[in-house]
């Protein structure tokens, strides 16, 4: 049976801010890999039918093992949805020898305005059984983390 992943953070930003974050090149790979990984993309075509290609290396790959190759994984990302400030969709395909990671899991970034910045919740649906549910969400939340420190870092601030 498919299973869903969620995670949520409030972001001390304004959504549209947020959304920049979420369909620049070089803000992607500055905030998305989660702690222990770095990020390089490698295609880049940011429109809905578009997408990119980010190869995640792990920074110590004797504890955690690659789903593409013992230090990596790649990941090919088709943007099906752009809804500026709103929401990203995005399908998201392994590169892996694994049939445990094989399969198209949907990533839903919903941007919703709210006192004091942006909620962003992240649904992943269709996760390959291969990534445990616990390690998913403890991605997520990282990379919802980084997030917020890379654009809260770039939100104008108002004078005292």
């Amino acid at each position: 049976m498919p299973r869903t992943d969620r995670a949520a953070r409030l972001i001390a930003a304004p959504p549209t801010d947020v959304y920049t974050a979420l369909v620049d090149r070089d803000a992607l790979e500055a905030w998305l890999p989660p702690d222990g990984m770095r990020g390089r993309i490698e295609h880049w075509d940011p429109r809905p039918g578009g997408g990119f290609r980010m190869t995640l290396t792990y920074l110590d790959p004797a504890h955690s093992p690659g789903k593409s190759s013992a230090g990596t994984d790649v990941v090919d990302v088709r943007l099906t949805a752009l809804v500026p400030p709103e929401r990203v969709v995005q399908q998201a395909e392994f590169t892996s020898d694994d049939p445990a990671y094989a399969g198209t899991m949907t990533m839903t970034w919903q941007l919703t305005a709210t006192f004091g910045g942006t909620e962003v919740t992240v649904t992943a649906t269709g996760v390959p059984p291969g990534i445990s549910q616990a390690d998913h969400e403890t991605g997520i939340a990282s990379s919802l983390a980084n997030l917020a420190a890379h654009v809260e870092t770039r939100a104008p601030r108002e004078a005292d």
